[in-house]
Order: structure tokens, then sequence, then C-alpha cells
């Protein structure tokens, strides 16, 4: 049953949704286990909007363990179609300062332990991947936070395993491999959205220099003192998103899986069918 056209994710920081009007906790369980705590569903303005914290409220799940398929999943049976996902990032480039928010437009991959798709059993997809972020939503995404900070509206951001933080000469490779910001927590969630033909794009905040910048190393002393501040400028972009989005999507994501799935359809199994039944029965 559609809730929501709409889902913000929270990063660290960004645990509940102020001024939702109507709002209700909707709990989703899904075959990849239950979703990171609750889904918020209410109204900004008139348009339905769902809230999920990515880390759980009072921040339960480190970036490894996040339960993404999970997420996804539970965001897609509500009916989203977009995803704003909310980050926390260190900045790799001498132009960004913490505070500055990020639209990025790429991504390179420095994950090991995650599941990062819903085809690992039983049907197989092969999603395109070349722009990871929806080239619709980011750029309406960078205009509604352009009034309340200083955005970068492209980059790139190396995802990297955690929880700890980089090494220096970690930090020095991400820069001269042309990374922009680094953060723990866009991958798998951006191919898992691209699966379930979700569009999806990031605001990242700034919360520190990462530890290439000589004399300085990362702290989560030195995060927490950005947080505030970083999530009062996510809060006042979600609301002035929601009042530019159009109705109706015109990018590619929506049909992502149009020819992806190459399984042959008499050996995809009703188990299976079932299994992932909110993403694949359209082309089933």
């Amino acid at each position: 049953m559609a809730e929501a056209k709409i889902a913000f994710i929270g990063g660290t920081g960004l645990y509940d949704f102020e001024g939702l009007q109507d709002a209700r906790d909707v709990r989703v369980t899904t075959p990849f286990g239950d979703p990171s705590d609750a889904i918020v569903v209410g109204r900004l303005g008139e348009t339905p909007v769902a809230f999920l914290p990515r880390h759980g409220k009072g921040h339960q799940y480190p970036p490894t363990s996040l339960p993404a398929r999970a997420n996804i999943y539970a965001l897609k049976t509500l009916g989203v179609e977009r995803i704003v996902s909310v980050n926390a990032v260190g900045a790799l480039s001498d132009d960004i300062e913490p505070r500055d928010a990020v639209v990025p437009d790429q991504l390179i991959d420095r994950t090991r332990q995650r599941v990062s798709t819903f085809f690992d059993s039983g049907v197989v997809a092969y999603i395109g991947f070349a722009d990871p972020f929806c080239p619709e939503l980011s750029p309406l995404v960078a205009a509604a936070a352009q009034p309340h900070t200083r955005v970068h509206t492209s980059g790139t951001m190396v995802v990297m395993e955690g929880p700890a933080f980089s090494t220096r000469a970690e930090s020095r490779m991400y820069r001269a491999w042309g990374g922009t910001v680094v953060g723990m927590t866009v991958l798998p969630e951006a191919k898992l959205a691209r699966e379930a033909e979700i569009c999806y794009s990031s605001l990242s905040l700034v919360t520190d220099r990462d530890s290439w910048h000589e004399g300085e190393a990362v702290t989560v002393e030195e995060i927490v003192g950005h947080l505030e501040v970083n999530v009062a400028v996510a809060r006042k972009t979600f609301s002035d998103l929601v009042a530019s989005l159009p109705d109706k999507r015109g990018c590619k994501c929506g049909a992502a899986l149009s020819s992806a799935i190459i399984t042959s359809r008499d050996k995809i199994s009703a188990q299976t069918r079932a299994h992932l039944g909110p993403i694949i029965d359209k082309y089933l």
C-alpha cells in the first residue's frame, strides 16, 4: 500500500523529522529483516513523505552492519520513488570546508563486507550504474540547499568501510584518485535504490577535512561540533525540496531493470518471485 513517494534517510545526528504533520510510525517486515527503525510517515504541506533514521534512533547500527537491503526494500513497499540520503562526510578537496554541502555525482566503492544487491540468489540482474545518482533529483537537492549553506553541485564520493576513519595514507590516496569527499554509508544504498528503480541523491554535509590535512586528524569531538548546524541545514532543505519536486519523474531510474534481468523467466522460482515481488513483479 502506497504511503509516500519521497523518502529522506537521516544520517549521523539526524534521527527525527521535525515539523512533519500527521506523523506516525510504520513498521515494515521484509525478507531481509527489519529496517533500521520504524519509518515515520507524514506530510510536508500536502506532500506525503517518509523518514528513516539510517543508524536507528540513538545510533545503534555502525556503517558495515546497516540493514541496507531491508531499508530500501521497506521504502519500496511504501511506494517511494525518490530517496534523498543525508550523509556526514569528510572533505578531500582544498576548497571544501566543514559545514559545506556537497551533492556528489560519482562514487568510488571501497567497501568490502557489505551485500550490495537484491539479486544474490534465484535471479540475476545487471543494472547500469555509470551515473550512480539521479540526474533529475540531484540538481533539485542542490538548489534546495543553496539558500541555507555553501553547496558544491558535483563531486566524487569515496565510500569506505569504517567505522574507523581513514589513515593519512588512505586519505592522500583518495585525493589522488580524484575524490571530493569521503563517507561510509551511501553504498550499498545507492546500488540497491537503483535496483529497486528508486531515484537516489545524496545531500553530503561536511563535518571535517579528513586526515590528509596536515596537523589535523578526524575526531568525534570535531564532528559533533558541526553536526547541529548541518542537521538544521538538512531540515530546511527537505522543506524547500518537497515544494519544488515535479509530480512525475522524467529520469530513467524508474526503468532501471527493464533490460537488466538476464535470468530466464522459467528459471525464477515462485519463492524468488514472492521474495522480490515489489521489485521485479512488473517484469514477470
